[in-house]
């Protein structure tokens, strides 16, 4: 006698969803972040849940190019090359069988382009409602970068609290709109910005090679990132010294040739807020910000939003003079501080009720900024005109960059060739290791090991002209068949979680609760596009199997 049984799909169907979460979930516990975005390059960061060799898929809108990364184990900065300027790209992460959504970009325009736009905002690392509402609206402004003031991750700066306060809630804005930050005081509570610095790409255009403070162009703008921590003795002298700092300034602000200049950084030197002003940044940057032309000063630390006259010295400027307005756009996601005192005779306008940012338009020789609240209203608006010499007409020909030993073990010596679109340009060089030099033709020893992206500038009259190289080089004694062991994760060889950068960067912290919500950052952003790995066909093969001989009972 046979006894009758249904063959019934349900477990079936609900393995498939199980093991289909399993496969696609965690993939990347971080999403994709954009940094070092420039007219040609842009460094494409994220982490992984598990060890595989990730790709980066981009193109034109169709994703038709791709990027290996060079690096083993979970954490990843794939750098983009021989992009386009001023042009807008779709990409996708492809890792461990899976892709993420695609996303898009656009790269920086070329040097010396008069349209430029960008956000800022500051003290917005809380990961709380207010801080997503803020994301968002600065996503719908679709701005070319996006400016941070500091405390991006309260309230310490830990891996964590950068993973939960920064990347989960921000996920979509940081993956469409490159990242420029500078430290606040609260990323100084850990080892003095340690995991900042660990987390983020930022360019290392100064003589200590570090990412505390640094200046890029964008078009015709010239951005300057302080850290204002080692100016109020924060910082041990090793980490940043003031002086160091400001020499590097004072040579900065006097070798760029962009006529717009902004900078930006984390304490006020003007503010009626609860902070106050800091007159240690007072006294030691605005005198070389007014020396060298800086139109604008951006900064947070006071949790609202309070804009200066044009300030000159420790008044407002008199008629005739030339002065700076100093903005406190600190209205990012920490709760709002009220204001405890009268407003001051050089403050124009401030707000201690509104989140938001400030939306900045520099066209030509007119700058266009506005503080925008997350429900799209407008708090603040004003204008800064310039005469701007006449553009002269764009090079016929294209810069060019040859490279002799692109590839090396520490130390190494590599040879750089630029032939510039017109005779007679001046090209100078940013070796991505802090070193630059000037000439056609020149040399430069790194000395450890990275990858470092190499940038060429030919300059002829106002005209500007830029391209890039990869430069790879490993460590004394190793070799691609060399698998070193995660020290954090014995159980996964090769996996030393070394990105493709100057430094060794650690991974997502661990969780010993074994709570995962940390370790994914509670982003759903990330997803995956794929079909489940093939370790979903033995677990359907030994179910099918057992359902078999059920029916077969």
């Amino acid at each position: 006698m046979h006894r009758t049984s249904t063959f019934t799909l349900a477990p079936l169907v609900a393995v498939l969803t199980l093991v289909t979460g399993v496969a696609c979930a965690g993939v990347l516990p971080r999403d994709p972040y954009l940094q070092k975005v420039g007219p040609d390059t842009a460094t494409v960061a994220f982490r992984l849940a598990a060890d595989c060799a990730p790709t980066v898929l981009f193109g034109e809108g169709a994703t038709d190019q791709s990027t290996p990364s060079t690096a083993k184990g979970r954490v990843h900065a794939v750098v983009l090359t021989g992009l386009k300027p001023a042009t807008e790209y779709t990409y996708v992460v492809d890792a461990c069988g899976k892709a993420t959504p695609a996303r898009r970009f656009r790269t920086a325009p070329t040097p010396g382009t008069r349209s430029v736009h960008f956000t800022a905002v500051g003290d917005f690392g809380t990961g709380g409602s207010d801080q997503k509402q803020v994301a968002a609206a600065m996503l719908k402004a679709r701005p070319e970068l996006f400016v941070a003031l500091g405390d991006n991750a309260y309230s310490s700066g830990t891996e964590s609290e950068i993973q939960n306060n920064l990347f989960a809630p921000m996920a979509e804005l940081l993956s469409e709109v490159p990242l420029f930050a500078s430290l606040g005081n609260h990323e100084y509570v850990t080892n003095q910005g340690q995991p900042y610095l660990d987390n983020l790409y930022l360019p290392s255009n100064n003589p200590a090679n570090s990412e505390r403070y640094y200046s890029f162009d964008w078009g015709h703008v010239h951005f300057v990132a302080l850290d204002s921590n080692c100016a109020i003795g924060l910082a041990s002298s090793d980490r940043c010294a003031l002086a160091a700092q400001k020499a590097w300034l004072e040579k900065d602000l006097a070798g760029t040739t962009q006529p717009w200049k902004v900078v930006f950084f984390h304490h006020p030197p003007w503010s009626s807020g609860e902070h106050g002003s800091q007159l240690a940044m007072r006294r030691n940057f605005a005198p070389l910000f007014e020396k060298y032309g800086v139109d604008l000063v951006l900064t947070g630390h006071d949790h609202n939003y309070e804009r200066s006259k044009p300030m000159q010295g420790d008044a407002v400027a008199g008629a005739g003079k030339t002065g700076i307005p100093y903005l406190v756009v600190g209205g990012g996601g920490a709760s709002l501080r009220p204001f405890a005192t009268s407003k001051p005779a050089w403050s124009v306008i401030r707000d201690d009720q509104a989140h938001g940012f400030l939306d900045v338009k520099v066209v030509d020789g007119t700058l266009t900024a506005e503080l925008v609240e997350t429900d799209g209203k407008v708090l603040d608006t004003f204008t800064l005109r310039k005469e701007l010499p006449p553009l002269e007409p764009p090079p016929t020909g294209t810069l060019t960059v040859t490279v002799e030993g692109e590839r090396g073990v520490a130390p190494h010596k590599a040879l750089f060739l630029a032939t510039p679109g017109v005779a007679g340009s001046k090209v100078t060089w940013d070796f991505g290791d802090g070193g630059s030099a000037e000439g056609t033709s020149v040399e430069h020893t790194y000395a450890k090991a990275g990858s470092y992206t190499v940038t060429a500038t030919a300059t002829h009259g106002t005209q500007l002209q830029s391209a890039t190289a990869v430069v790879q080089v490993t460590g004394s004694g190793n070799t691609d068949e060399e698998t070193p062991v995660d020290p954090e994760d014995p159980s996964t060889p090769g996996d030393p979680s070394t990105p493709a950068d100057p430094d060794t960067r650690p991974g997502l912290p661990g969780n010993p609760s074994g709570d995962d919500s940390e370790a994914t950052g509670g982003q759903s952003g990330g997803g995956c596009t794929a079909s489940p790995t093939a370790a979903l066909f033995p677990a359907l093969g030994l179910l099918v199997a057992g359902l078999m001989r059920r029916r077969r009972k």
